[in-house]
């Protein structure tokens, strides 16, 4: 792969990685140092049966998307990795070794896989 393409990915992967730290940091407000909500109420209690609830579902869906967040953190470090480590392998199928076409690798910079291979390990989880 040419340097300047390599330059692109690694711009895309650090723009991608600021993104997810910024998403990240806004749950982490959501969710107090406890795994509370942190609403200024410093009582672990809400005032009606009902906002208990609506708490308890704020809190599962900020975690839910902390921890999608989290994983496609650790993706990007790892493709980051990659580029780092092995510049020349960088952008080559896993599975196949053939290059992984440019408009894959610049939709999601950080993918492993041709679209050919993806689709054959996609298919197999399903049957």
């Amino acid at each position: 792969m040419p340097k300047k393409q390599l330059q692109h990915f690694e711009k895309r992967l650090l723009e991608e990685r600021k993104r997810v730290l910024k998403e990240l940091g806004h749950h982490s407000d959501t969710l107090g140092p406890n795994g509370e909500a942190s609403e200024g109420d410093n009582s672990a209690y809400s005032f009606h049966m009902a906002d208990q609830g609506t708490d308890a579902m704020e809190r599962e869906k900020a975690f839910l998307f902390a921890s999608k967040e989290g994983r496609f953190l650790f993706h990007i470090d790892q493709a980051l990795r990659r580029l780092y480590k092995a510049p020349e392998m960088f952008g080559k199928c896993h599975q196949c070794g053939e290059e992984i076409a440019f408009e894959r690798l610049d939709a999601l910079p950080n993918a492993r896989y041709c679209i050919a291979c993806k689709q054959r390990e996609e298919d197999s989880k399903k049957g």
